[in-house]
């Protein structure tokens, strides 16, 4: 059985905010990590396709410690991103050839995404610490 590969990212287009960025959104008291998803990328036919995570990363700030977890999709057919809108209306969303949207993608961006891409690869979830993988996770092979 291969792995399951992602041959395309879809990214937020902030133009005149900060160029190309991986999708994102808060996570609400009380919410799942999937049901914040499906706020974060609105209007698909038959809602978000989540396929699981692959990725949490942790960053202490100054005042308060801030949690970004990544999830894979499964797979969307471009015809089915022409109906999604982002939560933000400014942003335009783009779907890229996997290797031109990592190299578009800002440094720490781009590590989160590589480290992302390789956790979905090999069947595991990656723990990071401000970007630095500390553990990986192996995922049940029901959620694979």
């Amino acid at each position: 059985m291969n792995p399951v590969g992602a041959n395309g990212l879809l990214l937020a287009d902030m133009t005149g905010c900060g160029g190309l960025v991986l999708p994102v959104g808060p996570v609400e008291d009380g919410e799942t990590t999937e049901q914040a998803a499906q706020q974060v990328l609105v209007d698909a036919p038959s809602g978000l396709p989540i396929l699981r995570r692959v990725a949490v990363d942790e960053v202490q700030m100054r005042r308060r410690k801030i949690i970004t977890h990544i999830l894979a999709t499964g797979p969307i057919t471009r015809e089915d991103t022409i109906f999604l809108s982002y939560r933000d209306p400014r942003v335009v969303l783009r779907a890229l050839p996997t290797v031109r949207a990592i190299a578009d993608l800002p440094e720490d961006s781009r590590a989160r995404a590589l480290i992302s891409l390789q956790a979905l690869a090999i069947g595991a979830v990656a723990h990071l610490r401000s970007g630095t993988v500390q553990r990986l996770e192996p995922v049940a092979s029901s959620e694979r």
